[in-house]
């Protein structure tokens, strides 16, 4: 956010913006059900800062407002309604495709953030955009990669398992609630290892198997939140849609849309929590 604003204000709401996110993020929200929206596990940003007397100092030196954290649609670098690019969303492709994946090398990164420029999109409002098409269809290209990774058997099983053994260290009273706001993800992994008995397995399984036909071992059968991402370029007529000009973007674009996990998701080894 620095990069595209050089303003303080949105920076440090930027770096604030996800505190009140649990341990394994927007796995916890399948804990509560919120397989769709995933916003439900997400505590309340000013209900957090107002418990945190070091927080509310900081944010007083630097002239920033607790309110001003209140609505992050006013910061629309750092947020935006999906497709719409934001720093936010430009954070969860980039790091899928390079950490979580690792379809791409850094010099790949570098090459698409380098090409980003803040644009004034359809609704006169700031938003990030690209400058070059090709590189912009390198993102889209991204993008898919992001999509369907998360729509994939794999996100949904590995997600929907984490939920389901942390529901039963809820009902074993091995953790509670707070602690996943509280508590290192790294002591949560470890009380998992010692008290559920498929937590080894899992986490040694290389491999989720897709299937339409209903398997005997634990299974997960799910939809989830579709996420997607499409991008503003500058041409010489005005700021558009890739999709807009693009065919081979808006064939990218319907393979997402139109893509379909299999019905059921399962490990061999795991047949039961």
């Amino acid at each position: 956010v620095w990069h595209f604003t050089h303003d303080k204000k949105s920076t440090i709401i930027a770096l604030l913006h996800d505190v009140g996110t649990p341990c394994f993020a927007h796995t916890i929200d399948f804990v509560f059900g919120d397989y769709l929206e995933q916003e439900s596990s997400e505590v309340n940003i000013i209900d957090l800062i107002n418990k945190d007397e070091e927080l509310k100092r900081y944010l007083k030196e630097d002239n920033v407002l607790i309110d001003d954290l209140s609505d992050l649609s006013k910061y629309p670098i750092l947020e935006n309604k999906s497709p719409k690019l934001c720093c936010d969303r430009l954070d969860g492709v980039l790091h899928t495709c390079y950490i979580w994946i690792q379809t791409h090398e850094l010099e790949d990164i570098k090459e698409v953030f380098n090409d980003l420029i803040v644009l004034e999109n359809e609704q006169g409002i700031k938003e990030i955009g690209f400058q070059n098409k090709n590189i912009a269809l390198r993102f889209v290209k991204m993008t898919s990669i992001y999509a369907l990774e998360l729509q994939s058997n794999r996100s949904k099983y590995v997600t929907q398992y984490i939920s389901e053994t942390i529901k039963k260290a809820f009902n074993d009273k091995i953790l509670i609630i707070d602690d996943l706001y509280k508590k290192k993800e790294i002591d949560i992994v470890k009380l998992l290892e010692k008290n559920i008995d498929s937590w080894n397995d899992f986490s040694n399984s290389t491999h989720v198997i897709g299937t339409n036909n209903k398997p005997y071992s634990y299974y997960v059968s799910l939809e989830t939140k579709k996420r997607n991402v499409i991008p503003l370029l500058k041409t010489n007529k005005g700021n558009v849609r890739i999709n807009e000009i693009s065919k081979e973007a808006s064939r990218i674009y319907n393979k997402i849309n139109s893509f379909k996990s299999k019905r059921y998701s399962y490990i061999k080894i795991i047949k039961s929590i």
